[in-house]
């Protein structure tokens, strides 16, 4: 007996906060991909980063309103539709907003940080004046409803299996677009060194602006897997972005890998010990951790050579 549980309790506790750590970690995840590749590459600190998740949570939102209106028959396929359009919508704006008002801050971290915080301000105002200040929440399809039995005690949603498997589809393309593809040679050309890139021949705004819209298409995919865990409100995105910074930081700004370890063992941490202590206590006992192991190694998990 430990803590008034028996061996095989704890097990099955262990077992299902585990997967439930595995759920927050493909949103954080999600959320840290395109965190790390916008300051990774930019060193833009975007404090609007979850409304950006949000955005592409609202899509998904209203995609299921339209298929459940007016095309009910294919109702089945709506998420898969609404995540592609959450990306494009997502990136889309974000392309927008590199364009108007990120480019002019470049090598401003500062200026950077108070202007994506105005805009995440704005962000929410106008969520709240489009659809309301009341959270909403999405039907999810038939297929996606249930849950696996593991045994007696372990139940495994498949809308939670359907995430992880979106997370590791999406975490294999980014590391196929970063590491496999041309476009990936110019951004890491761009990350190491700048004016050298330029002088090759790289245009490197247009590897910014695409950068920062794909970063952002990506936060708005997290939205939509978003909307399996939680509901939907205009400040609904500041409650992750404060984690999200946590995971690219303790991974390394500039590591694929250490960002997925980070996610991983942040999430895990978190999960756990919620079912043990309160959700506010585990967060500052996780953070408490994250800040003693940076105090010790400041440049994060894992940590690639730049040239500057």
């Amino acid at each position: 007996m430990l803590m008034g549980y028996s061996f095989a309790d704890l097990g099955s506790i262990f077992a299902m906060q585990a997967f439930a750590g595995l759920s927050l970690f493909s949103v954080f995840l999600l959320m840290a991909l395109g965190l790390a590749i916008i300051f990774g590459q930019m060193g833009v600190i975007n404090m609007a980063h979850g409304e950006f998740m949000i955005l592409g949570a609202y899509v998904t939102y209203l995609c299921s309103g339209f298929f459940s209106a007016f095309l009910p028959g294919l109702y089945a396929i709506y998420f898969l539709v609404a995540m592609v359009l959450a990306f494009v919508v997502a990136g889309a704006l974000g392309m927008a907003v590199e364009w108007l008002m990120i480019r002019h801050l470049y090598r401003r971290p500062l200026d950077t940080l108070l202007a994506t915080w105005g805009l995440s301000l704005v962000l929410q105002q106008a969520y709240r004046s489009i659809f309301g200040a009341r959270e909403v929440g999405v039907e999810l399809p038939e297929w996606m409803m249930g849950s696996t039995h593991l045994s007696e005690t372990i139940d495994i949603p498949i809308n939670g299996l359907f995430v992880m498997a979106l997370t590791v589809l999406i975490t294999a393309c980014v590391f196929a677009m970063m590491f496999r593809s041309s476009w990936g040679k110019k951004v890491r050309a761009v990350v190491q060194n700048r004016t050298m890139a330029g002088a090759v021949g790289i245009d490197t705004e247009r590897v910014d602006r695409y950068t920062f819209g794909i970063g952002c298409g990506i936060a708005g995919v997290a939205g939509s897997a978003f909307t399996m865990i939680g509901s939907t409100g205009p400040t609904s995105g500041q409650l992750y972005i404060v984690d999200t910074f946590l995971v690219v930081v303790f991974g390394g700004a500039q590591s694929l890998l250490g960002t997925i370890a980070s996610a991983f063992s942040i999430s895990q941490a978190q999960s756990t010990m919620e079912f043990f202590l309160s959700g506010s206590m585990a967060k500052v006992l996780v953070l408490l951790g994250v800040v003693g192991i940076l105090m010790l190694r400041p440049q994060g998990l894992f940590v690639i050579k730049v040239r500057r």
